[in-house]
């Protein structure tokens, strides 16, 4: 990290850093959560676009009830920063990960994603031995064909399974519906992700039923969370990429009413042709391959190549004035890939440094 004082101006830093803009952040990280809220749902953010504690405890302070996460070894980042309601929307496998779980249940309330009892029955074991108690979720696949129990008696059967193992408390459903964020018709996308939410509320039924624990039900993405949010049954929405609004969502899957808050300050170290710059920023800085990164306030340019640690902007008009040794922003297209090449967010407010927060859950891969 370069040694940097408070109130540094953005321009004044050594590049490339990859930067927040505080003021449109916690702009986003309100605005989503009074969305949700108003539709009477709960919010659990995913942090795979984040992974630090501190922008966590900013959406738990404006209402978020825990926050999400995709590996064991985030959640006992999160842990460790005094967050207690954690779900690991992912499936948790061997013997080290399980008793790092039972381990986890003694500072913290995680919850456990499953879609098999051959996760949950060692799991359970597991946390009998250390003396815990471990909440589930069963994944039930919605159409995206990724993991996931199928829907309907598979699991109701695997969740009576689970209600019998001591030492595990099943505590309801989740389901991804990713295969539908990128549909264009606002009507159709609306149709299909109702459609695939019924499948989670068909489930929540038969749960009833039965008489058991469905009290969570947890669903959304940042790609269809202004819609699931509407759909009767889901309790939660765990929509987290929106507090950076990436041009992925607003492009490709309708998200709206967010601003984009995270970008990559870099400089011009080449102007090899009146129609050409070349940034200090690569694929070692910025992973252009879900969404192209867009160039801040230069009309005119944009983005056509990346390598390894060089950006080239095609240049017309006004931009064509960058000079070698200029300042140059970046909107980060998919914060999800580009967080992790990353130690730090440098984070401003008015363009004046006022924190540098490490990226503690990079490279938590267990």
């Amino acid at each position: 990290m370069q040694q940097v004082r408070p109130g540094t101006h953005k321009f004044d830093l050594d590049t490339p850093i990859l930067c927040i803009d505080l003021d449109v952040m916690e702009s986003n990280i309100g605005k989503m959560a009074e969305f949700i809220q108003s539709r009477g749902k709960d919010w659990r953010p995913h942090a795979k676009c984040h992974k630090t504690p501190a922008i966590a405890w900013k959406q738990l302070e404006a209402g978020a009830v825990g926050v999400t996460v995709a590996k064991v070894s985030e959640a006992e980042v999160m842990a460790q920063a005094g967050i207690q309601d954690i779900l690991i929307a992912n499936m948790v496998v061997g013997r080290t990960k399980w008793e790092r779980v039972a381990a986890l249940c003694r500072m913290a309330d995680p919850i456990v994603a499953v879609d098999h009892y051959a996760q949950a029955e060692p799991l359970a074991a597991v946390c009998r031995e250390f003396g815990v108690t471990c909440r589930v979720i069963i994944e039930v696949d919605i159409g995206l064909n990724r993991v996931g129990s199928r829907p309907g008696i598979e699991t109701l059967e695997l969740a009576h399974g689970i209600s019998k193992l001591e030492g595990l408390e099943l505590s309801g459903i989740m389901g991804y519906e990713g295969h539908l964020l990128r549909i264009e018709n606002p009507d159709e996308k609306r149709e299909q992700i109702a459609g695939a939410m019924k499948i989670l509320e068909g489930c929540r039924d038969l749960f009833v039923r039965d008489g058991l624990d469905c009290s969570i039900v947890s669903a959304g993405g940042t790609g269809s969370y202004q819609i699931s949010s509407d759909c009767p049954g889901i309790t939660e929405l765990q929509a987290g990429g929106g507090i950076f609004a990436d041009p992925m969502y607003q492009q490709f899957c309708g998200l709206q009413g967010l601003d984009y808050a995270l970008t990559v300050l870099a400089t011009v170290v080449s102007r090899p042709a009146l129609d050409r710059a070349v940034l200090d920023c690569g694929r070692k800085t910025q992973n252009p391959d879900i969404c192209k990164p867009i160039v801040k306030g230069h009309p005119g340019a944009e983005v056509t190549q990346t390598s390894a640690e060089h950006c080239a902007l095609k240049l017309e008009g006004e931009s064509r004035n960058l000079k070698i040794g200029d300042k140059v922003e970046l909107i980060v297209g998919y914060a999800d890939f580009t967080t992790i090449l990353h130690d730090y967010f440098y984070c401003f407010r008015n363009d004046r440094l006022e924190a540098v927060l490490p990226i503690q859950g990079r490279g938590k891969l267990s």
